[in-house]
């Protein structure tokens, strides 16, 4: 808006109501607007404020100036509703309830060690910040996450060819996209995580389920169903909802399959860090040797979603079409927050983190198994998951989930139903209950409300 003379308060009140009037049509097009002499009188501004308010209202458009008749509404002028309708209340976020799935726990030490990597970098930053740099993330950070990855997941990475993501979801996305082409067969796990399911069906894909069973995904029940699929959806270190782990058969199966088909497999590297029984197991990634494994992995659950840091490896021939993509949406990642993630790993923070994130899960865990054990008995029958953070409590099978579900979040429970995530195999009816995040007092108290409802 341009600055005139006699510019000021009094000078934008006045140009403000004459252009509401206009724009709710009070006075039409063609209208006589009163003299700036008589403005002036009527509301008490000096003459210059009103002469202003008038250039500008002219400057704008919604008014001409006619030498020697005076100022007009302007022909052509928007018109906008006499009242405008107030914006909808907007609400804050609210604490998740207790049992609700993908809620980090904040731990006072990370959280203060990473203020002061923060601080660090602000204090003295580097030309990075200033910049537009490489779609892929800083290289700082690619360096320390290939290092983390080979050595915790037995990921095969080289840092050119790690891309940071603002977590698994934006890194599905991309690689749906650039490894799909309209209407292309995607074998997905049956059940399915809501999110990759949404993901890769707005990409194009169609989607065919191949049913999880205690080894997880059947290549061969997947080539039966679906011979031509160029990709597969995958969470084999610990199947998404129900918590079973590939089988090496099965993954070498895979491979051997993505190898033969010239098909791509998305492997997200789902909770794979919180494993309670004996080391993280290896990712299916690590076992490829055909460069058919893109792989996903996030920082959310380890540290907190909030953070919106992931990452994918990714084969070659998708690693230019993935960057194309991403400089096209947002560019590149933020460069402080990279940079402070950088110094957590590679200066040992990090692992010592993952140690009290890992034992506070797990402590989690067993709150809410015996809580259950306790108050619900064989109406919801769960066994302690040796990996990740939520785990499945199977209900009797003329019991349905989803009103079930509904009537815990009523009561203040954040449980999923089981059922709806089934593609197209038999749905089984259970309810999915998150572990980390909360203490384990409000656990054993989720599980005595769902123990009250069954009853």
């Amino acid at each position: 808006m341009p600055i005139l003379p006699g510019d000021g308060p009094r000078t934008r009140e006045l140009y403000a109501a004459i252009r509401r009037l206009i724009e709710a049509g009070l006075a039409p097009s063609g209208a006589k607007l009163p003299t700036t002499r008589d403005l002036a009188r009527r509301f008490g501004l000096s003459r210059a404020a009103a002469v202003a308010a008038f250039e500008l209202l002219v400057a704008e458009g919604f008014a001409e100036a006619r030498i020697g008749a005076g100022t007009f509404v302007a022909r052509a002028v928007p018109r906008l509703p006499a009242a405008v309708a107030a914006d909808p209340p907007e609400h804050g976020p609210t604490a998740p309830l207790p049992c609700t799935l993908g809620v980090a726990m904040g731990d006072a030490r990370t959280l203060r060690i990473f203020r002061g990597l923060l601080s660090r970098h602000l204090a003295r930053p580097g030309p990075e910040h200033f910049g537009y740099g490489d779609p892929r993330g800083g290289l700082a950070l690619r360096r320390a996450i290939a290092a983390y990855l080979r050595s915790a997941r037995g990921v095969r990475c080289d840092p050119s060819r790690i891309v940071i993501t603002s977590g698994t979801q934006q890194g599905l996305d991309l690689v749906a996209r650039a490894a799909l082409g309209p209407d292309d067969a995607v074998w997905i796990e049956d059940p399915c995580y809501p999110m990759a399911r949404a993901a890769l069906a707005n990409a194009g894909g169609r989607l065919v389920g191949v049913p999880v069973d205690a080894e997880g995904l059947d290549p061969g029940l997947g080539e039966a169903l679906c011979p031509g699929a160029r990709a597969v959806y995958v969470t084999p270190s610990h199947q998404f909802p129900l918590g079973v782990t590939m089988t090496m058969r099965r993954r070498l199966a895979l491979i051997d399959w993505a190898r033969r088909a010239g098909a791509w497999i998305i492997e997200d590297d789902y909770d794979s860090e919180f494993r309670y029984a004996g080391p993280p197991l290896t990712a299916l990634q690590g076992a490829d040797d055909a460069g058919r494994v893109a792989y996903l992995g996030t920082f959310s659950k380890v540290l907190f979603p909030g953070l919106r840091v992931g990452y994918a490896v990714l084969p070659e021939p998708l690693l230019e079409a993935v960057l194309a993509l991403r400089a096209l949406t947002d560019r590149q990642p933020p460069t402080l927050v990279e940079a402070a993630l950088a110094d957590l790993l590679d200066e040992g923070h990090f692992a010592a983190h993952l140690r009290r994130a890992r034992r506070r899960a797990e402590a989690g865990r067993d709150a809410l198994i015996a809580g259950l054990r306790e108050h619900a008995g064989a109406g919801l029958a769960a066994t302690a998951p040796e990996q990740g953070l939520h785990l499945v409590a199977a209900l009797p099978p003329r019991l349905p989930d989803r009103p079930l579900a509904a009537a815990a979040k009523a009561a203040g429970v954040g449980a999923r139903a089981l059922s709806p995530m089934f593609v197209d195999a038999p749905a089984r009816q259970g309810l999915v209950l998150g572990f980390s995040g909360f203490s384990s007092e409000a656990l054993r108290a989720a599980a005595a409300k769902l123990g009250a409802l069954l009853r």
